[in-house]
């Protein structure tokens, strides 16, 4: 069996691995490269194998640095069949919609600069349509712990991942000239103790003969979801305080779908009130919708809300802002808006308009709960620049800053060794998805618990 990683080798983003065996080719995962401009650029890179001899794409979860590149595969020539949770078949088709939208959109606005400077304009990525002939193919569905026999020689478990809603970690056994193969991966691993879904469940493949494992915090640990929890409410507090908005550039899935979690609960226990909290994200919105359909992924205590009759999203003072002139209004506010925006990078979408209205205000604030990929302009505002570019204005950072990482989907670095460590000593272990200082840490903490360690290159082919 050949293994070849496409992306997130030795970087967060692009994440896909090229399967060959028995003269089948299949994917594990697609996703789009994101983050600075020279990353970005490999979406338009010429795939290393023909599209059309791919047979089956196994999909771990619905984030785009895992799912973004499917459209582009299906205009390309893939016609197989996509395989994945029932909950994140219904998340990449907001998701993929939403990207194919963009795509669009961006191609229609440089057209005219390529024109004037006499550069032939540059053509989308995949298109709208190419997303909903994709949404076609996702034509199997596993739930957690379901066995599926992808071919007599192939079959595959799918585990909670306990990432975001659907997510899965992928148990896979394969028989190739009279042997057997074992093999996991990891895809996302969760965080421990946060809201909605479940923790992430041990491995029960443990003796695996090799492990791909993500390294996106392989070098520090979170702060406890409750220390977050109460840095979140002190920050609205002070920016309350202060006479001021808050803006938190909020991920679409999942990471919108906790914070509210959180502010409804902050509200039932009487610790904030008369809150003005303005989701403000048509996908996100959508998002919301597709978690309250898949309980089966809940955990006990917002299964327990269910069966009360209680909506774990909403709560009073909560406003949903799908159109544009709604958005709009939120900046008429001078006080008191907690804005909730995408994107959770600042890289587009909404909050950049918000950040323009309030970054300059030394009364705002802005409230960072999730990771911010290098060359990001969320990520530029969280290591201190004092002014920053957004649609062609310089606009100054006099905002409070505030950064809570506790609220992290990814597993921190003891929860990775924790889980890492369940599998046998003979398992060799590929350190996958992260930065090049987290995939070094993380492999030294798991060789100094006695696993051999390699963290490939991009496009390295390897050898099982």
């Amino acid at each position: 069996m050949k293994i070849t990683p496409i992306g997130a080798a030795r970087t967060v983003t692009g994440s896909m691995y090229l399967i060959e065996f028995n003269g089948h080719k299949l994917l594990l995962d697609s996703g789009l490269f994101q983050g600075e401009k020279h990353i970005e650029e490999l979406n338009e890179s010429p795939f290393p194998f023909d599209p059309r001899e791919i047979e089956k794409i196994i999909i771990t979860h619905g984030h785009l640095d895992h799912i973004g590149m499917l459209p582009r595969l299906v205009r390309e020539g893939f016609e197989g069949e996509i395989i994945s949770t029932a909950a994140t078949r219904d998340i990449a088709g907001i998701m993929l919609l939403d990207a194919a939208h963009l795509q669009e959109e961006e191609a229609r606005a440089s057209k005219k600069r390529y024109e004037r400077r006499g550069i032939e304009p540059r053509e989308p990525l995949y298109t709208v349509e190419d997303a909903l002939l994709t949404m076609g193919l996702f034509r199997k569905t596993l739930k957690y712990g379901e066995e599926a026999e992808l071919y007599p020689d192939l079959k595959i478990v799918f585990r909670d991942a306990g990432h975001i809603l659907g997510s899965v970690f992928v148990e896979m056994r394969a028989r190739e000239k009279g042997r057997e193969l074992k093999i996991t991966f990891s895809g996302d691993l969760g965080n421990v103790n946060k809201p909605i879904v479940r923790d992430p469940e041990s491995p029960k493949l443990k003796d695996s003969d090799y492990l791909f494992i993500e390294s996106t915090y392989g070098d520090r640990e979170h702060k406890s979801v409750e220390e977050s929890v109460r840095e979140l409410k002190e920050a609205v507090l002070n920016t309350l305080e202060r006479g001021g908005n808050a803006v938190i550039p909020t991920f679409a899935l999942e990471r919108a779908q906790d914070i509210l979690y959180y502010f409804r609960e902050l509200v039932e226990i009487g610790e904030l009130s008369d809150l003005n909290v303005f989701l403000d994200s048509p996908l996100a919105i959508s998002a919301t919708r597709i978690f309250r359909a898949h309980p089966e992924c809940y955990d006990d205590e917002a299964r327990e809300l269910l069966k009360r009759h209680r909506d774990p999203f909403t709560f009073p003072g909560v406003h949903f802002t799908r159109s544009v002139e709604a958005s709009r209004a939120i900046n008429n506010i001078k006080k008191g808006a907690i804005i909730m925006a995408g994107s959770g990078m600042c890289t587009g979408g909404r909050v950049k308009h918000h950040l323009k209205h309030n970054l300059w205000r030394k009364e705002c604030s802005v409230i960072f709960v999730g990771y911010q990929a290098k060359g990001t302009l969320g990520r530029k505002i969280v290591d201190g620049a004092k002014e920053v570019e957004i649609y062609g204005e310089v606009i100054s950072v006099n905002a409070e800053i505030y950064t809570i990482n506790g609220f992290s989907a990814h597993a921190g670095r003891d929860t990775l060794l924790d889980w890492a460590s369940h599998f046998h000593k003979d398992t060799t272990i590929f350190t996958m998805h992260g930065e090049e200082s987290s995939i070094e840490a993380l492999g030294r903490s798991l060789s100094e618990l006695g696993y051999k360690t390699h963290a490939p290159q991009r496009l390295e082919t390897l050898e099982l």
